[in-house]
C-alpha cells in the first residue's frame, strides 16, 4: 500500500424524509441559492420539499444547470450569487448540479477570470462559499468529494477541477427521490458508478487487500442490484443500496492508497463536449478497450478483476482477462448501455478532431504509469467502433 492523506468532511444525511433536515443543517440566517437543472426538481415536488424545508430563510432559485454543466450556465448563477449577496448554496439533482454548485461556490470567491479555476484544475482557488446538497440521481459520487467536471461550450471543452474547499458540508440522500427518474438515468447512473471504482481499482498490484476488497464489493453490488434497478423502480432497498454504493465509489476511500488511472474518463470527456454524449455513454464506449489494449501493463488486476469479480477461475491468464473484458461490455450492454462509437452516429472519420481536442487540453500523458499517449488513445478509439 501506498503513503495516504486521507480527509473527508461531508456529513450524510440518509433515509426517506430526510430532507426536513435541511431546518438544521442550513444556517438559520442563511442567504441561500438553490440550483438545479430542468424542471424534473419542481414536476416531482422535491423543490418544494426543499424550500418548504428552508422555512423562512431568504432563498433565491436558479434553474437550468445542463446535464454537463457549462461555464456560460454558471457564470449567470455567479452574477445571481453576488447581486444578491448570497453566503449559502444548495444544489438539487444529481452530479452535474453538483458539480456546477461546486464551480459557483469557487467562482462566486475569485478574483479574476473565473475560467482559471478551470485551467488549473483547481489549484488556484483560494475560498470558496459554503455549501450542501440534496441528491436524487445517484452517480457520479460528487454529493462527498471535492472534484467537479466543466463544460467551455464555445471552445467544446470539457474540464476538471479539485479542491478541499469545494466540499460540499453536508448531503442528503433520499433513495425515494430516485424513484421517478428515467430508466436512461438510473442506467447511466450504474455505469458511471461502476467505471468510477474501475479507474480506482483496476491498475496494478499494490499490497493493498481493503481498498481491493471494498472494490470488488461495490463491483458485485453493481452487478447484481443494477438490473434490478431497472425493473423496480420503488424498490426502496434496492434505491438505497445503489445510492450508498455510487456515493462510496467516488468519495476518496477505495483511492487512498492505490494508484488510480482515470485514462478513460480523460478521453470520455472529449467525447462529452465534442459530440455530446451522455457521461456514462462515453465510459462504456472507452473502458473495454482501454482494457485490452493495455492489457499487459494491467494483466495482474485483470486477472484478479476476473476471478474475484466475475468468478471466472478457466483458462490463462490472457484467457481470464479476455473473458473479464467481455462481461464488462455485456453488462453495459444489459444496462442498455451501448460500448461502441457507431452505436452513436461516430464514425473513424471523427477520431481525429478528439485526438486534436485531447492534445490541446494537455492530455497528453494519462493512465496510472502517464504512458497512454494520444497514439494509444487513437487506437483504443478505432477498435471501440
Amino acid at each position: 500500500m501506498q503513503d495516504f492523506s486521507f480527509y473527508n468532511p461531508t456529513r450524510i444525511e440518509f433515509g426517506a424524509g430526510k430532507i426536513a433536515s435541511l431546518d438544521q443543517l442550513v444556517p438559520a440566517n442563511a442567504h441561500v441559492l438553490v440550483l438545479f437543472g430542468g424542471e424534473s426538481a419542481r414536476r416531482t415536488g422535491t423543490l418544494d420539499e426543499v424550500t418548504a424545508a428552508l422555512g423562512e430563510r431568504e432563498v433565491q432559485l436558479f434553474g437550468g444547470i445542463e446535464p454537463n454543466p457549462s461555464f456560460e450556465t454558471l457564470m449567470e448563477a455567479v452574477a445571481l450569487v453576488r447581486r444578491h449577496n448570497i453566503d449559502f448554496l444548495l444544489a438539487v439533482g444529481g452530479g452535474s448540479v453538483i458539480d456546477g454548485t461546486k464551480f459557483v461556490a469557487a467562482a462566486a470567491l475569485f478574483e479574476g477570470d473565473a475560467w482559471e479555476v478551470l485551467t488549473s484544475m483547481g489549484q488556484n482557488i483560494e475560498k470558496a462559499l459554503p455549501f450542501g446538497t440534496v441528491l436524487t440521481l445517484p452517480a457520479t459520487g460528487s454529493e462527498m468529494n471535492q472534484g467537479s467536471v466543466i463544460t467551455l461550450k464555445s471552445l467544446q471543452a470539457k474540464l476538471p477541477f479539485k479542491s478541499e474547499l469545494v466540499y460540499p458540508q453536508f448531503s442528503v440522500l433520499d433513495p425515494v427521490k430516485t424513484y421517478t427518474l428515467p430508466t436512461r438515468q438510473v442506467a447511466n447512473g450504474v455505469v458511471d458508478a461502476f467505471v468510477h471504482v474501475m479507474e480506482q481499482y483496476l491498475t496494478y498490484p499494490t499490497q493493498a487487500p481493503v481498498q481491493d476488497r471494498f472494490a470488488e464489493g461495490l463491483l458485485q453490488t453493481l452487478i447484481e442490484l443494477g438490473p434490478n434497478a431497472l425493473t423496480e423502480p420503488q424498490d426502496y432497498s434496492t434505491r438505497a443500496s445503489l445510492m450508498w454504493t455510487a456515493t462510496l465509489a467516488l468519495n476518496g476511500l477505495i483511492g487512498a492508497g492505490v494508484p488510480q488511472d482515470w485514462a478513460t474518463h480523460m478521453l470520455g470527456h472529449e467525447l462529452t463536449a465534442l459530440h455530446n454524449l451522455d457521461h456514462a455513454q462515453t465510459l462504456a464506449v472507452v473502458l473495454p478497450e482501454m482494457l485490452r489494449q493495455r492489457k499487459a501493463a494491467k494483466i495482474g488486476k485483470l486477472v484478479q478483476y476476473a476471478e474475484r469479480v466475475w468468478n471466472i477461475h478457466q483458462g490463462s491468464d490472457d484467457d481470464k482477462a479476455e473473458a473479464a473484458i467481455k462481461h464488462t461490455r455485456d453488462f453495459f450492454e444489459a444496462m442498455g448501455v451501448k460500448t461502441r462509437l457507431g452505436d452513436y452516429g461516430l464514425g473513424a472519420e471523427h477520431i481525429d478532431g478528439i485526438i486534436n481536442s485531447l492534445e490541446q487540453h494537455g492530455m497528453v500523458a494519462l493512465g496510472e504509469h502517464g504512458d497512454v499517449t494520444p497514439a494509444h488513445c487513437r487506437q483504443i478509439l478505432l477498435a471501440s467502433l
